[in-house]
């Protein structure tokens, strides 16, 4: 596996010359430790200054929404699908040479919004107090009476809004509303996000969750011991959505142009490798990037066991958001 070193000296190589005193605003509800590093590498080799407000996905797909026309953001690169579609009629359509560069399944039909990287959604569990033969074989089964207080959520997780999402275009808005209640009722351990997720299974306070798939690589590079392992539900099953970060220039930038660079490097091979060797998340762009390959689910399983869903039909967040209100995870 490259370095993070290795890896960011590449990104540079790749990067065109500066083009001056420019900035652009970031709205990212991809975390800070994660794309650091790969925008202080954009902005150091082409001169474009970036401005990056983090906070949740959902979070800022609805401060974009109150905004509008006057919002202060250039980009806004989100941890999901679900909250690039619920703001798709803000962004800008992408040039042709920037959305042919991702296969059409992990980016806007109309071409306003992209993939950067893909994740697929898997289980973790305690390797400490749990066996794979007793975790759940689909994700209606995850809300099972036997799992009272075992399981943990992180109920303002984009990604986790997404698939709830996700859920309810699949089985519809019955089938989820009455999962959300049953998962309500099985006192589940609340989590703030995914990273507290996998800490609360390794420090006992839960027993497994279902998460992305990157996190896990990531403790285990600090500690091998790390009593957390990965697996999946049945082959097609809901619960194993294969899903994309991504991002869009807002239609109200004064810079698309840099913008639009911006998008562009983050497809670049040397960046697309940065998130499969550092991020541990699947490549998107380009040909002959090594996708991860360590312990967990690797991306060819990631795509034998995903369901078939159209990512571009996950567009309603706000109605997830109001049946988790009505479901008292929120």
């Amino acid at each position: 596996m490259k370095t993070l070193r290795t890896t960011l000296m590449a990104a540079a190589a790749l990067a065109a010359a500066p083009l001056g005193a420019q900035e652009l605003t970031l709205y990212s509800g991809r975390g800070e430790t994660l794309v650091a590093p790969i925008i202080d590498t954009f902005t150091r080799e082409t001169g474009i200054e970036v401005n990056v407000r983090y906070g949740g996905t959902a979070e800022l797909a609805i401060l974009l929404q109150e905004e509008d026309d006057a919002s202060p953001a250039d980009l806004y690169w989100a941890q999901d699908v679900a909250a690039l579609g619920t703001v798709a009629e803000l962004f800008a359509p992408l040039p042709d040479s920037i959305a042919e560069t991702v296969d059409p399944r992990f980016r806007d039909s109309e071409g306003r919004w992209i993939g950067t990287s893909g994740r697929a959604r898997v289980l973790i569990y305690s390797t400490e107090r749990m066996s794979e033969e007793e975790l759940p074989d689909t994700m209606a089964e995850a809300v099972d009476d036997r799992y009272e207080g075992r399981i943990a959520v992180p109920p303002t997780n984009g990604s986790f809004l997404a698939h709830v999402t996700a859920l309810r275009h699949v089985a519809g808005d019955d089938f989820a509303r009455e999962w959300l209640g049953d998962l309500a009722a099985l006192d589940p351990v609340i989590v703030r996000n995914n990273t507290a997720a996998h800490q609360a299974i390794a420090n006992g306070e839960a027993d497994f969750a279902i998460t992305n798939n990157y996190y896990l690589s990531r403790f285990l590079a600090d500690d091998a011991d790390f009593p957390v392992r990965h697996a999946q539900f049945e082959a097609g099953d809901i619960g194993n959505l294969l899903m994309t970060a991504g991002i869009g220039v807002l239609e109200s930038s004064d810079d698309q142009e840099a913008a639009f660079r911006f998008v562009e490097f983050l497809l670049s091979p040397a960046a697309q490798q940065y998130f499969t060797g550092n991020v541990y998340e699947f490549p998107l762009a380009g040909e002959g990037i090594p996708a991860f390959t360590g312990l967990g689910v690797t991306y060819q399983e990631a795509q034998d066991n995903a369901p078939d869903v159209d990512l571009n039909a996950l567009t309603d967040l706000e109605g997830t958001l109001e049946m988790m209100r009505d479901a008292g995870l929120l």
